[in-house]
């Protein structure tokens, strides 16, 4: 299979090399000039996967339309919030059978797409069941060391996903399948904002009690929005639901926890960010979230205090108390 992989970040190149293992032709479009020619030279890529070699059979290009034309897959590696201006200009060079994949987590602001549907949008001559989303509790630091881990192939079509899954499958990748593509995406999605909290929570001092608390009800409060919009609730209780959520708020490879683990300990946003190489998507989700809550009125409660502390300088401590402080419910109430 010729694949192309837009982006050529930790996780863009992982998959690559993962594609690569399996025999398929892959080609890895690079944003940065330099950074693609000290891959090539040293194939080392140490600002985003440290202590890896990269195969030496890789192709590396700096032209997206080189990297997107005549494949059989396109895995879509970058910012969520940069897909809809970088991957336009494939509308006209895709192949009608290309399979576009999407790895990239989040909900465009303003529009409240989620990725697949942006693709779909800007993709307007591409047959939207050949657009999937690929996702789940996958650190691309320990899947690129083999680490058993799993993850979802999400689209409408099974013919095309179960595709998915054979190109990526291997004895340390496994691989599911899973029509909901809306609940599979929100899921990966919202909870990078839920793990912005878990960070938040770690910085203050706060322990395993307060952490269960979070988990169990930004789970809740995910799925409620979920179902709102369409998706199924079982699928909040699978890998990109439940299970990236738990990766993502307990472990330290998360970016969306560090974010929140620095605003923990004092720290101003801008501050934090001027020192991350990888962006943190929940940052974004959070503002979209906020929109989302505005426009259906479905109850976000923890997602609306991140909010309010990434943008309204409120004081994590005050949000915290004001969670706590809320009018007594049932434990579950509400889900649609």
């Amino acid at each position: 299979m010729r694949v192309g992989i837009i982006g050529s970040g930790s996780w863009g190149m992982t998959l690559a090399i993962l594609l690569q293992s399996k025999g398929h032709e892959t080609t890895v479009w690079f944003y940065d000039a330099e950074e693609m020619r000290q891959a090539q030279d040293t194939h080392k890529l140490p600002d985003y996967l440290p202590g890896i070699d990269l195969p030496t059979n890789l192709t590396f290009t700096s032209n997206m339309q080189v990297a997107a034309m005549e494949k059989d897959m396109v895995v879509v590696a970058i910012p969520s919030h940069t897909v809809r201006t970088a991957i336009a200009s494939l509308d006209s060079i895709l192949e009608p059978e290309t399979i576009m994949v999407n790895v990239a987590k989040g909900i465009e602001n303003d529009s409240l797409k989620t990725m697949s549907q942006v693709l779909a949008d800007i993709l307007p001559a591409h047959d939207p069941n050949r657009i999937t989303s690929l996702y789940g509790p996958t650190h691309a630091e320990e899947v690129v060391r083999g680490m058993p881990s799993t993850i979802v192939s999400a689209g409408p079509d099974q013919t095309v996903t179960r595709i998915v899954q054979e190109a990526f499958r291997t004895e340390t990748f496994r691989v599911y399948t899973n029509e909901d593509l809306l609940g599979v995406e929100l899921g990966g999605s919202l909870k990078n904002v839920i793990a912005i909290a878990a960070g938040i929570l770690a910085g203050m001092g706060f322990g395993d009690n307060t952490l269960a608390a979070l988990l169990t009800r930004g789970a809740f409060e995910i799925t409620r929005l979920g179902v709102h919009l369409g998706a199924r609730e079982q699928t909040f209780a699978g890998l990109s639901g439940m299970g990236d959520l738990i990766v993502t708020c307990l472990s330290t490879h998360s970016r969306n926890r560090h974010v929140g683990f620095e605003l923990g300990k004092g720290r101003a946003l801008e501050e934090i960010l001027a020192d991350m190489k990888m962006v943190a998507e929940g940052i974004n989700t959070a503002r979209s979230v906020h929109q989302l809550y505005q426009k259906t009125g479905v109850d976000m409660p923890i997602s609306e205090q991140i909010y309010h502390v990434l943008f309204k300088d409120k004081p994590a401590r005050n949000a915290v108390a004001d969670l706590m402080e809320r009018d007594p419910v049932p434990e579950r109430h509400s889900i649609d």
